[in-house]
């Protein structure tokens, strides 16, 4: 992973581990312990989902760059399709309070994508490869006078 991709993993994450310590703090207040425990579950499901599509969409756009639109469609309808499996298997849990859960999964899930978007705003992102030292400058066009 290079620099500017750890980058802007990290600048997602912070934030979310932020939000989600709060989560944790006001579900503990509301529902205890169980509640703790679903703010907890929540935070670390949005950081496993986003972050592991994150580190394979930037791996997609340096090996595959055509395919980076499509990959990253398919890796957001993978990453719905995968919470939709962990709801469905949990929906009647007693290891947790659900509406924490819930909740925290929400408003992390949100954290991070603003977070991921204002880190690509803020990436300085080359267009065009630079050239390099052993390529011979473009001679002008036009006849010497």
């Amino acid at each position: 992973m290079q620099s500017n991709d750890a980058r802007l993993l990290l600048h997602a994450l912070v934030p979310t581990l932020a939000i989600g310590a709060v989560a944790v703090g006001v579900s503990a207040a509301v529902a205890g312990a169980k509640g703790a425990l679903g703010a907890v579950v929540g935070t670390l499901l949005v950081m496993l989902v986003m972050g592991a599509g994150l580190v394979v969409l930037q791996k997609t756009a340096k090996s595959l760059p055509q395919l980076f639109q499509m990959m990253g469609l398919l890796l957001y309808t993978t990453q719905i399709l995968f919470v939709l499996v962990f709801l469905i298997a949990f929906k009647d849990t007693t290891l947790f309070d659900t509406k924490a859960f819930a909740f925290t999964l929400l408003g992390t899930t949100l954290v991070w994508i603003a977070a991921q978007t204002h880190g690509h705003m803020k990436a300085k992102t080359l267009y065009v490869e630079p050239d390099s030292a052993g390529t011979k400058k473009a001679e002008t066009a036009g006849s010497p006078t």
